[in-house]
């Protein structure tokens, strides 16, 4: 029964024992399969610069077939609730900024402790309250969209903040006067109202294109 179980869970398969008093007379294999999406994501945040570690529950043998389907390098085997939070506040103490994707009880702590909770919304309530962001559908490829978006909505708040900070550092002064001295030229209380509102429209124009942006 060992070996045939080493040798079911060199195929990525989740084995439980059956046993009848204290003799194990059978076994039960589990498998999840892997989405396609879920390949894609991984390879997509790989070639964004993101590294992925796959911490799982999962003895050794699993683990490792798992790992090389999904082309992972880096994973952690056998891992208690205790482990992965451990695991997560050893790479913040390197300085690195950890986002912690998970469906599970085990999982909570671990994703409460992240910079980044990330629940997937087919698991548990406590991991969902546990994250800072929940993928509904439980696709991994939402990581990948939430990573885009995040970036070109900070993109689109520091141009707004340049839109702002140029209209503002032109038109406070004018209106103040400092030009009048020289050239005698004062700002017209109408043209400053336009030249606010032109600035809103801006923003708000700006912060529209994010509608088409592709994700």
């Amino acid at each position: 029964i060992e070996e045939q179980v080493i040798s079911e869970q060199k195929q990525g398969k989740t084995v439980s024992y059956i046993a009848i008093g204290k003799k194990v007379v059978g076994y039960i294999t589990i498998t999840d399969a892997i989405k396609k999406s879920s390949l894609e994501a991984i390879n997509e945040l790989k070639r964004q610069g993101v590294q992925v570690i796959m911490l799982t529950g999962d003895n050794e043998n699993t683990a490792k077939a798992v790992a090389s389907e999904l082309n992972l390098t880096d994973f952690k085997a056998s891992c208690l609730p205790q482990d992965k939070l451990e695991f997560i506040k050893n790479l913040q103490a390197k300085g690195k900024i950890v986002a912690m994707a998970g469906d599970g009880i085990n999982d909570a702590p671990a994703l409460a402790q992240s910079d980044i909770g990330i629940a997937m919304g087919t698991g548990t309530d406590v991991a969902i309250e546990s994250a800072k962001i929940t993928l509904v559908k439980g696709d991994l490829q939402g990581i990948v969209k939430a990573k885009n978006l995040s970036h070109a909505v900070m993109k689109n708040i520091k141009q707004n903040l340049f839109f702002a900070f140029i209209y503002n550092s032109l038109g406070v002064p004018i209106a103040a006067g400092v030009l009048f001295p020289v050239f005698g030229i004062l700002l017209s209380p109408m043209i400053a109202a336009l030249a606010m509102s032109f600035s809103s429209v801006s923003v708000i124009a700006n912060a529209l294109r994010l509608r088409t942006i592709k994700i």
